[in-house]
């Protein structure tokens, strides 16, 4: 395996891609009790349109969700959840825009558990009766999705911003889309997305790293799959498909979520796109920003009040929001604070208390084995090394945070969604 030492940070990494296109990602952290251990692959919730073997593929919304529930099933029976439990082991999975993952943590019996982790991802177990009883209770969880007023307001603003890309719908899909999933629709986009060459086995903690390759390369598929090309729509430029939109819900205040489309970008890019972003909405609207304050004071906001970067399904955007008595008034103030920033520029003390605050809090993270190989696959899956992460934040300027704000944070370009009593 190739070792890469971070000395800055007091990490080394282990890694190497098999024969059939794995790629395996071991942080060892010696003297450690838990081991954690995620497995990954590059599908999410927006990967529906698709091209493999020359031939462009459409599913319906919500397989790769649908799929992450079913995955448990065992061919003998049995619940990987409970198999996995009875182990020691804590299990669960997620499914995001851009990717699903399974994974574990445990203080022993780390072998046997990652055995069972492989095997049961990589070996697809659907009946028609499973499925149709799925659809019930996915059925039930979208339900509750569509009164949930985080989830609402999320997609909510998606829906201003991209007009065609699919992450402006529910990853868990529609009642109605669910439907369309058959057995054959289940075991077609396995075959695609679970093949090994679109996915990421990662594992920090104290381990043999050569070991955890072996045993993948023992365990999974030999053959080197084809990686699918995905299609996500044609949203270029950045003003927003749409500028306003309004709901009514029982929530005890108006609640509203804010933000912009920012410049595509791709591998290190990225990386810095996101870190950039990050400082400058912490900068202009963080606890420790005059403007927060203000607002704060004013009444205006509350501790809930949020700013952040988020990207995925190959787009980036920034966020903020939270609950309002008067969402039009933040949003105006925060408007002339963009104005004021881009003509201005941004408070340089300020920035550097936010960036020693931010490396304080990365630090901190590298002693999470899970929030460390959560990150290590999605930059893998996006072309960038999750781990210079600290490095890119130290080698940020105040320019580089201005530049940020002038072209990715214009008033006009920002879209703005309340959700009213």
């Amino acid at each position: 395996m190739r070792l890469k030492e971070y000395p800055a940070i007091g990490e080394k990494v282990f890694t190497e891609t098999l024969n059939n296109g794995l790629t395996v990602i071991v942080v060892p952290k010696t003297g450690f009790k838990k081991t954690f251990a995620l497995f990954a692959t590059d599908y999410g919730g927006a990967d529906r349109r698709f091209r493999l073997e020359g031939v462009w593929r459409d599913t319906p919304a919500g397989v790769a969700h649908f799929l992450e529930h079913k995955m448990f099933d065992m061919k003998d029976g049995r619940d990987a959840l409970s198999v996995l439990s009875e182990n020691g082991a804590s299990p669960n999975a997620f499914t995001s825009s851009d990717m699903t993952a399974y994974h574990f943590s445990s203080t022993g019996g780390f072998q046997e558990n990652l055995e069972t982790l492989l095997k049961f991802v990589s070996i697809p177990y659907f009946t028609e009766q499973s499925v149709q009883k799925e659809q019930g209770i996915i059925g039930q969880e979208i339900r509750m999705t569509e009164d949930d007023p985080g989830s609402v307001q999320y997609y909510g603003l998606m829906k201003l911003l991209y007009r065609d890309n699919p992450i402006r719908d529910s990853v868990a899909g529609t009642v109605e889309s669910i439907a369309e999933i058959t057995t054959d629709t289940l075991y077609d986009c396995h075959k695609v997305f679970y093949n090994p060459s679109n996915m990421a086995l990662c594992v920090a903690g104290d381990v043999d790293a050569e070991k955890v390759a072996k045993t993948a390369e023992e365990l999974l598929p030999a053959a080197y799959g084809e990686k699918p090309v995905k299609d996500h729509g044609n949203d270029n430029g950045p003003a927003p498909f749409e500028k306003r939109s309004t709901v009514k819900m029982e929530v005890g205040m108006p609640v509203f979520m804010a933000g912009a489309r920012a410049k595509k970008a791709r591998g290190q890019a990225l990386l810095r796109q996101s870190v950039v972003g990050d400082l400058a909405l912490k900068v202009l609207m963080g606890t420790s920003s005059p403007l927060y304050v203000s607002l704060y004071e004013k009444g205006l906001i509350n501790s809930g009040f949020f700013a952040e970067m988020d990207a995925a399904a190959g787009v980036s955007h920034t966020l903020f929001g939270g609950e309002s008595a008067s969402p039009e008034a933040v949003f105006d103030e925060i408007s002339r604070e963009l104005e004021k920033a881009a003509s201005s520029g941004c408070d340089e003390k300020l920035l550097e208390r936010v960036k020693r605050a931010a490396l304080g809090e990365n630090l901190r993270g590298l002693d999470s084995p899970e929030s460390v190989c959560v990150g290590m696959a999605r930059g893998c899956f996006n072309g960038y090394d999750a781990l210079s992460e600290i490095p890119v934040l130290r080698s940020v300027t105040a320019e580089d945070v201005n530049d940020f704000i002038r072209e990715n944070l214009r008033p006009e370009n920002l879209a703005l969604h309340i959700i009213e009593k």
